[in-house]
């Protein structure tokens, strides 16, 4: 049997699946990986072609392959910074011996996904005025922080990703201004990006500070769970979760607290990357914290922040916002241009 490989690659998991050339939108085949067990990626795409043999009970043949990676992909090559990890296109197709291969970022997978998700799979948070043919931005928190942009060609959407999350972390109020000191200081660095607070770990520094300046109390639950956190070289325990959990069921104010100030640096950053493309097309707020934390998201902290731009915060409000709720949007993005490349293979 024949089939396509679509695959994304975050700092937490790799989900691989196998689709079929006509059908690029329906699963074949798919199993979720967590990233750190592995060290790279050719490991993980053997494992998972030798289980998908044993599931089909037949020679499987992989005629093309699209692989979404959370880096800048240059020269058919890409390092993960989060995990350590170095992947060539090139490496891939001998060992795989897949005939063609292509690595685009994380986000241009986003990009490419958006066009193929149903209405259902969008939640508006600020309705704007869409305007046809107008740039789209997207940006994400998870693991990291990404930004990609989409313009329009005259044809068709181009697809441009970035690294926008590594650029520098604005402090708007003293509160920020201190918490940028205190990172610093803890983290023994002398430049916070964007990527350092608006990102799961960013959560997790926001509770510190706020944990250790403030005269708010600690949950104990929160408190084992973060201490552990603290104590791991690798990081394994997940603070954030469990913050944002109690933050959205408004039991632990220093929980509360921390959500805030991360949704408003969330929507601070979101109206800057809205500010150099203006995108009228729609902003799409892709990763896992937004589609799990909703109701932080739509009580209008992030909306506030988001057109908080001084004398142009009114380009700002007729900006279409959404969430992405699908949490695979880059995987079928990829998998969409694993389509692609298998009309040439």
């Amino acid at each position: 049997m024949t089939y396509l490989l679509a695959g994304d690659l975050g700092g937490t998991k790799t989900h691989l699946r196998l689709v079929k050339s006509e059908s690029p939108d329906r699963s074949e085949f798919e199993y979720i990986y967590k990233s750190q067990e592995y060290p790279g990626l050719v490991s993980i795409a053997q494992e998972f072609l030798a289980a998908a043999r044993t599931k089909f009970g037949s020679k499987i043949i992989v005629k093309a392959a699209c692989l979404a990676i959370a880096g800048a992909v240059i020269d058919r090559s890409s390092y993960l910074p989060n995990l350590d990890w170095r992947i060539s296109a090139d490496e891939l197709q001998q060992e795989l011996n897949i005939p063609q291969v292509q690595l685009i970022n994380d986000f241009a997978a986003i990009g490419y996904g958006i066009a193929l998700l149903p209405p259902a799979d969008l939640h508006t948070i600020q309705t704007g005025q869409t305007r046809a043919n107008a740039p789209k931005a997207v940006i994400g928190a998870g693991t990291g922080l990404g930004e990609g942009l989409l313009i329009h060609n005259g044809i068709d959407y181009q697809v441009i990703p970035t690294e926008g999350g590594h650029t520098d972390f604005a402090a708007r109020s003293i509160k920020e201004f201190e918490f940028v000191q205190y990172l610093c200081r803890q983290q023994q660095i002398e430049r916070v990006s964007n990527d350092r607070v608006i990102s799961g770990r960013g959560i997790v520094a926001i509770y510190q500070y706020l944990r250790d300046t403030s005269n708010l109390s600690e949950n104990p639950d929160i408190a084992s769970v973060v201490k552990l956190w603290e104590s791991q070289t690798e990081k394994l325990a997940d603070p954030a979760a469990m913050i944002s959990a109690m933050a959205i069921s408004k039991t632990d104010p220093l929980a509360q607290t921390t959500m805030q100030m991360f949704i408003t640096a969330y929507g601070a950053e979101a109206g800057n990357l809205s500010l150099k493309i203006l995108p009228y097309g729609g902003l799409y707020i892709a990763g896992g914290i937004a589609a799990k934390n909703l109701p932080l998201l739509t009580d209008g902290t992030f909306t506030t922040a988001f057109n908080d731009k001084g004398r142009v915060s009114d380009l700002l409000g007729n900006i279409p916002v959404y969430v992405i709720l699908n949490p695979q949007v880059g995987l079928i993005g990829a998998a969409a241009q694993a389509a692609k490349l298998g009309i040439w293979a």
